[in-house]
């Protein structure tokens, strides 16, 4: 299909080099599915990727390579890591990641992996769940020059409940591990993926993580562990040496430390200005050095007060990381958040109707993967050439470029390529070119 498309050249570069991990037979596929995941309009089922993409006589050979992609997934994204690495962190010794779960819904008793899972959105009837799949993601988090904290998602995992997993037919039968375990999982791979590039992993997760199911094998895997803790969080202090051994089991842990008391105390704050989401600001920080049972040894806890009376605690397994890195951290974190919303509205991430739990995955990482190679190649582009609003002089024309932006401006780049340079430069020609060009912007 790139005969009949023609894309940016860093955009083909990257779809050959995600094609060359999977089978030659059927590698060429995975480029005409980014097509139609890119042209598709409507209901972002696979069909409306078929149709975009102009397949209408194998469609069923489609269906099975969608399967196929996956139980390659950590192949593929392996190689979407490496792409991005050299693109934008190769002057940085330090990757920031973020790992959260979100849900996608779906329909239907028989969709494989599918449950009743908790939802994290109020939605206008109240209810507390919803039933789809829950996915388990890790996405890197990086700042840019212009246009704040990006998030790219790479990797994810299906969480399926215990009960749900005999509900899978034979031939899918996976092991349960809960979301904590699959977390553990995601951070060994990108710390191997970091290794083998010689960069440090750091990882920033909501509370929900702070467990020793999650934080003991993320840090025998070498990797920064940020998160926040609870304010009756049981820390403990240094274990002081005794002279003198007296009788019984001797002691693991130091002094009980109560976060509430650390934070009434009127010694020990200190000022720090840091760049917290996309602005600066002044914060009265305190940090001490303590025991956590759950991290199985000692941590860096930060305390930040929001104001008088109100305050957060937030902890670090690197010793000798600053004040400033774990604020910029946690506060980069919420750029997953914004992936979970783009995947659903723009992607159409849960739209796809397959049953097949790897069909299911693999859909789902084919939209990640879109994602993220979308903002890759709008990461080098002048925020006048990716976002226009010359027809909407009612939006504020300083706002970041949302990633529906990015995605209208590679199909105007594209859409341009493919017909606009074949034109020639004549008079009549260009008359031509200037209606299809108003014909392109209502359709792309």
């Amino acid at each position: 299909m790139f005969d009949k498309w023609i894309f940016p050249n860093d955009w083909q570069i990257w779809v050959v080099a995600l094609c060359t991990v999977l089978h030659q037979r059927s590698a060429w596929r995975l480029s005409v599915i980014i097509i139609g995941i890119i042209f598709a309009k409507g209901r972002k089922t696979i069909t409306s990727w078929f149709r975009a993409a102009g397949i209408s006589q194998q469609y069923k050979a489609f269906y099975y390579f969608i399967g196929s992609i996956g139980r390659k997934t950590e192949t593929v994204a392996t190689v979407l890591f490496e792409i991005m690495i050299n693109l934008i962190y190769s002057k940085d010794d330090r990757i920031l990641m973020a790992i959260d779960d979100g849900p996608t819904k779906r329909y239907g008793p028989k969709v494989q992996g599918a449950g009743i899972h908790r939802n994290p959105t109020t939605t206008p009837d109240g209810a507390k769940f919803i039933y789809g799949h829950l996915w388990v993601t890790i996405s890197a988090v990086v700042r840019h020059k212009l246009w704040a904290t990006i998030g790219l998602p790479i990797l994810a995992k299906m969480y399926v409940r215990a009960k749900d997993i005999a509900k899978l037919p034979t031939e899918n039968l996976i092991g349960f591990q809960d979301k904590l375990q699959q977390a553990a999982e995601l951070v060994k791979w990108a710390s191997q993926c970091c290794r083998q590039l010689g960069k440090q992993l750091w990882i920033v997760t909501d509370g929900g993580f702070t467990k020793a199911r999650f934080l003991k094998p993320a840090i025998q895997a070498d990797a920064t562990i940020i998160t926040r803790l609870r304010k009756d969080a049981a820390l403990h202090g240094l274990l002081k040496p005794v002279k003198k051994r007296k009788r019984g089991r001797p002691r693991k842990y130091g002094k009980r430390i109560y976060l509430a008391h650390k934070a009434d105390e009127k010694r020990g704050w200190f000022s720090i200005k840091v760049t917290v989401y996309g602005r600066e600001e002044t914060k009265q920080v305190k940090m001490f050095k303590a025991t956590y049972r759950p991290a199985g040894g000692l941590v860096l806890v930060l305390i930040v007060r929001e104001a008088v009376d109100s305050w957060r605690a937030y902890m670090c397994t690197n010793l000798s990381a600053t004040a400033e890195q774990i604020l910029e951290a946690v506060s980069d974190r919420m750029a997953i958040e914004q992936n979970f919303a783009d995947l659903k509205e723009i992607e159409g991430a849960g739209q796809q109707q397959v049953r097949n739990y790897y069909a299911n995955v693999g859909a789902f990482h084919v939209n990640m993967w879109v994602h993220t190679l979308v903002e890759l190649w709008a990461w080098g582009q002048k925020t006048s050439a990716v976002c226009d609003r010359s027809d909407s002089p009612w939006d504020d024309k300083f706002r970041r470029p949302s990633h529906a932006d990015k995605c209208s401006c590679l199909r105007h780049e594209v859409l341009k390529k493919t017909f606009f340079e074949t034109f020639g430069h004549s008079r009549k020609n260009r008359k031509i070119a200037q209606q299809f060009y108003r014909l392109m912007k209502l359709a792309a």
